[in-house]
């Protein structure tokens, strides 16, 4: 499957080519600090969201509308996957995800079902009504987790700070740890396929939590299937957009395991970030979200830094280094997408 062209700038920005102005869109665009989303919220849990595609759809188109970015990232969750392997998955308040089965043994991993990602249709169904709602105004971009994020989160039950567990199996038990691994891109990458199929024109990677590991456990542990994985998603010819939080250590390696554009949190500069890969790839980030807490002149002045280091070079996607945080002003992300749209233009 080949997906058919596009005309739009974030794109052109994902295969570095020139654009009018420089694209922007934000991870968590789609969030409470929207009031139409928390008014969606009040009244439905986070799953339930997610699993009613006319929800996610308007939760998607939300901020299109309010904000003007060159992009729409589908209202999902990263977890979602673990469910049709045989996962009991909850959103608990205050927590986030919980996954009440864990996996921890090796009979855990070999009930592991790869075989029914059909049942995540639901996002395909959402991500067909974003598309037909924007006739071609703007992309959508689906995601996915990257097998490190995904494994942490089933090994642990939910969020961690140490990986204990994780890291337990990963050095102790090396072939369940591939095999564990290997089960997780045979869902994932089906999965990402699904969501193009349906007209997700790019997808991001997650790989949330893969700060947590040393440079070299990243690439023995993790980097193969990573890169696995994003081959197998730019098969179906969309750009893979290639995200870690907590990587500007071993943001080569980040880079090697592979993606069209590499997405870089705030702990680097982004020059630096796009310099340490011989700018092979196109780049998106990396304001502190923080900073849009600031006062409105900190905050266009630490964009315009960002957007100086760019230096100009297409394939530069403004982002921020990670989500919008619930207590972000929307008046700030407004003028901030404003402001990016007016900065002097991208050299050709």
């Amino acid at each position: 499957m080949r997906v058919a062209s596009m005309n739009s700038r974030f794109l052109d920005a994902c295969r570095r080519r020139p654009t009018d102005v420089r694209p922007v869109w934000f991870m968590r665009q789609a969030g409470r600090y929207l009031k139409q989303y928390r008014d969606i919220r009040s009244r439905h849990g986070m799953l339930e969201m997610c699993k009613r595609p006319d929800l996610a759809a308007t939760v998607t188109l939300q901020p299109v509308e309010i904000l003007d970015v060159d992009a729409a990232i589908i209202f999902a969750d990263l977890l979602l996957p673990v469910e049709p392997m045989g996962l009991k998955l909850r959103f608990a308040e205050g927590v986030g995800p919980v996954i009440d089965n864990p996996v921890r043994t090796a009979s855990d991993v070999d009930t592991l079902s790869t075989a029914n990602t059909d049942d995540l249709g639901y996002v395909a169904e959402a991500i067909q009504t974003v598309v037909k709602a924007l006739a071609g105004r703007v992309p959508v971009i689906g995601f996915v987790g990257a097998p490190f994020t995904m494994a942490s989160y089933m090994i642990e039950g939910g969020s961690s700070r140490t990986f204990i567990r994780t890291k337990q199996m990963m050095y102790g038990n090396e072939t369940l740890w591939r095999r564990l691994m290997g089960k997780i891109v045979d869902v994932i990458a089906p999965f990402a396929a699904l969501q193009v199929a349906a007209g997700a024109r790019a997808i991001q990677v997650f790989d949330s939590w893969v700060g947590a590991m040393a440079p070299d456990d990243y690439v023995r542990f993790a980097a193969p299937y990573s890169r696995a994985m994003i081959e197998r998603i730019r098969s179906t010819g969309v750009p893979v957009i290639h995200f870690g939080t907590g990587a500007s250590g071993f943001f080569r390696e980040l880079h090697a395991a592979g993606g069209d554009v590499l997405g870089v949190d705030w702990r680097i500069n982004i020059d630096q970030a796009w310099m340490d890969i011989s700018y092979r790839s196109a780049i998106q980030g990396n304001l502190d979200p923080t900073v849009l807490l600031a006062p409105i002149h900190r905050i266009l002045a630490a964009t315009d830094a960002v957007l100086d280091r760019a230096g100009g070079r297409p394939g530069h996607i403004f982002n921020l280094g990670h989500g919008i945080l619930p207590e972000t002003p929307l008046a700030q992300v407004q003028e901030l997408a404003r402001h990016v749209h007016g900065f002097p233009k991208p050299q050709a």
